[in-house]
């Protein structure tokens, strides 16, 4: 296969889109669009943000050191999209999108209501990259939307149906593929025929 090589870039896609919501110490809020977003440690939890210094939100990060990051659906594709193109200078963005706030148990940072799940984050550090700067953070707590609980307490997230960023583009997530560790798992029914067929004895493994 031929290939094409490029000047260097940020070409890891697909990206969650989530809505970050922040506010600053007089408790004026707004709500942005980032992509750049991530998991960085489990145990302390821990995620981060990256953000252009000139964005409108990035100075009520710095005030409150604090922000919560909202997993989007498709149904919020629009809204999302919205509050990435937008700045907060000019609109208000809650009004404009009809997003609601809530408020969570450890930060003054709004909840978006409408979100599946809203994960409160106290900054521990900003490192300072060039065009964005990362704000590291530790996760004080997760809330979650519990229509989307089954009767045996699991969270099904899936259902909610997440939306990615890919190139330019918004995505659902698609149809699932399989879960984690099914490609170790053995088929019992495949194991027990290619046995009998075989005259294999797994105790003498």
């Amino acid at each position: 296969m031929s290939r094409q090589t490029w000047k260097a870039g940020n070409m890891l896609y697909p990206l969650p889109a989530v809505l970050v919501s922040v506010a600053d110490r007089a408790g004026r809020s707004n709500v942005f669009t980032v992509a750049w977003t991530g998991t960085i440690c489990s145990d302390p939890p821990m995620v981060s943000i990256s953000v252009r210094p000139e964005r409108y939100s990035y100075h009520m990060i710095e005030e409150t050191g604090e922000y919560v990051i909202n997993l989007t659906t498709e149904s919020l594709a629009y809204a999302t999209d919205y509050c990435g193109v937008k700045s907060g200078r000019d609109v208000d963005k809650w009004k404009e999108t009809g997003l609601t706030q809530i408020k969570g148990g450890h930060v003054q940072a709004p909840m978006v209501a409408e979100s599946p799940v809203n994960i409160e984050c106290r900054v521990t550090q900003k490192l300072e990259l060039g065009t964005h700067h990362m704000f590291l953070a530790e996760v004080l707590a997760v809330h979650v939307d519990e229509q989307y609980m089954d009767e045996t307490g699991r969270f099904l997230l899936n259902d909610a149906k997440p939306l990615v960023y890919s190139h330019g583009r918004y995505l659902g997530v698609g149809k699932e593929i399989g879960s984690f560790g099914y490609s170790v798992k053995k088929d019992k029914t495949k194991q027990k025929h290619w046995n009998s067929t075989s005259g294999h004895d797994n105790r003498r493994r």
